[in-house]
């Protein structure tokens, strides 16, 4: 496979906006980094999708979109669109050579137990939008093989690894962490495929808990938590749930915990306990390990949050593992999962595995997405839409 320039679009569960990334790869070892770009959501808008979480839990079938969730894929399609028209503008050298886009969408359903996955996004809307080949619904195919359809970061968490002991910043095994708003782990050996799935609650309890009690979206640099205390016995509940003692692959819906243990506390020891669960619950991954990782790599928003990362630190000192920031390492932490997409969409363009048996509990190693092409001769939108 040749190397293709690909922007990747994620839309993640912590929902606060469009990360988007753009990377020269062959969809194997060849990763060359671009510039990183992201859009927030206003508020009001958050607060539709989160609306839009409600409305989806009524879906049987992936196709369906009840109540207004046909109109909001649609503009939720528009913005990405947009995000793409505004970085094209601002990295002019790079525009030209963009050749396709991996659309992840916004997720607001996932039902691995009854193989059902929802991400709204319209990649032939994309495509027309864009002038610019589309791979999306990248989750569909794992699932009718058997899969949970969740992670499917770890293939890039793979590369990068490898680049980074040729590099000699680290050593095999890695363990990468992403902590959004569901934590996710993917294991690196040296040889083999990784191991990976969903670790527990990220930031996503943690944003609804300030929410809720606070009026305030998410707690910016951990300012809330540092005024709380850790309530040992609301973590020990968190960590009873069943969850963890299942064996992986596993992966969650942003639903599948609730506030429900932390109901009582004050606001700051909540946000506090809330991220001592977020870090708890990924050390407690490495049970599920074949071996313990020599590093461990926290990408995602949850790396800005101080108590998560420092809880991780004492947690993983006392394995004798070291734990770096993905910036330690020379990576983007924002950035690393829209590059994944960028990444995933060549390997499925070059129909290369983008899910594992040892990923997401697939029969076989499986490729995944539906690849579409703008209308012959369209250029891409040169205007961004106006989003008020």
């Amino acid at each position: 496979m040749s190397v293709k320039c690909a922007i990747g679009l994620m839309s993640g569960t912590s929902m606060d906006g469009i990360d988007l990334a753009l990377l020269d790869t062959d969809g194997d070892m060849v990763v060359r980094r671009g510039p990183a770009f992201f859009v927030p959501y206003e508020a009001a808008f958050r607060r539709r999708i989160e609306s839009a979480l409600d409305t989806a839990k009524g879906i049987e079938h992936r196709e369906q979109r009840p109540g207004d969730l046909g109109d909001l894929e649609r503009e939720i399609t528009l913005r990405h669109a947009d995000a793409v028209a505004r970085f094209r503008a601002e990295h002019p050298r790079w525009a030209g050579r963009v050749e396709l886009v991996g659309f992840h969408g916004q997720t607001v359903l996932h039902r691995p137990k009854k193989s059902l996955t929802v991400q709204l996004g319209d990649g032939p809307l994309l495509a027309r939008e864009t002038g610019l080949a589309v791979v999306f619904d990248l989750r569909a195919n794992d699932m009718r093989h058997g899969g949970q359809g969740a992670p499917l970061v770890p293939a890039y968490h793979t590369a990068l690894a490898h680049a980074l002991v040729d590099a000699g910043a680290s050593q095999f095994p890695i363990c990468f962490v992403n902590v959004g708003g569901i934590s996710n782990i993917t294991w690196v050996p040296a040889r083999g495929d990784p191991v990976a799935f969903d670790s527990g609650p990220g930031n996503a309890l943690i944003d609804q808990w300030v929410a809720g009690q606070g009026g305030i979206p998410f707690d910016a640099d951990g300012m809330i938590a540092s005024e709380g205390g850790v309530v040992a016995s609301v973590v020990a509940r968190y960590l009873e749930n069943p969850f963890f003692a299942r064996k992986g692959p596993k992966s969650l819906d942003r639903g599948d915990f609730t506030l429900e243990p932390a109901e009582g506390l004050e606001l700051a020891d909540g946000a506090r306990t809330l991220a001592n669960v977020s870090a708890e619950a990924i050390l407690k991954a490495a049970e599920q390990m074949p071996e313990l990782p020599k590093c461990w790599i926290i990408c995602g928003g949850g790396r800005k949050n101080p108590h998560i990362v420092a809880d991780l630190r004492r947690g993983a000192d006392a394995m004798g593992s070291a734990v770096a920031l993905a910036e330690d390492v020379g990576l983007d932490g924002d950035a690393m999962e829209a590059e994944a997409w960028a990444y995933l969409a060549v390997r499925s363009l070059a129909g290369l595995p983008v899910t594992f048996p040892t990923t997401t509990g697939c029969h076989r190693p499986v490729t995944g997405g539906v690849i579409v092409s703008p209308p012959r001769g369209q250029s891409s939108s040169a205007l961004p839409h106006d989003f008020v």
